[in-house]
């Protein structure tokens, strides 16, 4: 039995060592979070403007009878598609489909200014080829 405990801890640390991938992920977060510092904004301005964002794009494709967001725009601030642009608004760009289809069929962008919350919906149609809602 003794030989299996080693044969574990080395897996447990050897997957640890290959996949860097939470460590980027926590530099991207962080890196995230100080560019919201840095404008004076929160993770709550953030997720107010993505409930925003969503509800924009809720209306403009008919309602929740015709359309719903992708799962990042409903979830935490953090895990929802955006970025911060140079004048200091926060642009989300999400996906989304009628209820109970299998795949997405739409592309929203929308910009929210934080000064202001008012919203300006930039691209609203298909799914455009370079679409990708990695934040």
């Amino acid at each position: 039995m003794k030989p299996v405990v080693p044969l574990v801890l080395l897996t447990l640390l050897s997957a640890s060592v290959v996949n860097p991938a939470p460590a980027q992920a926590q530099d991207r977060l962080a890196e995230r979070n100080a560019r919201l510092e840095a404008l004076s904004l929160s993770p709550f301005d953030v997720q107010r403007a993505k409930n925003q964002a969503r509800q924009l794009a809720e209306r403009l494709n008919g309602g929740l009878e015709r359309y719903r967001a992708e799962a990042s725009m409903h979830g935490p601030s953090s895990e929802s598609p955006y970025r911060l642009t140079e004048a200091g608004q926060i642009e989300f760009r999400f996906l989304g489909r009628a209820p109970g289809d299998s795949h997405y069929s739409l592309e929203t962008v929308v910009i929210v200014n934080p000064d202001t919350w008012e919203l300006e919906a930039t691209y609203n149609g298909q799914i455009r080829p370079d679409a990708t809602t990695d934040s």
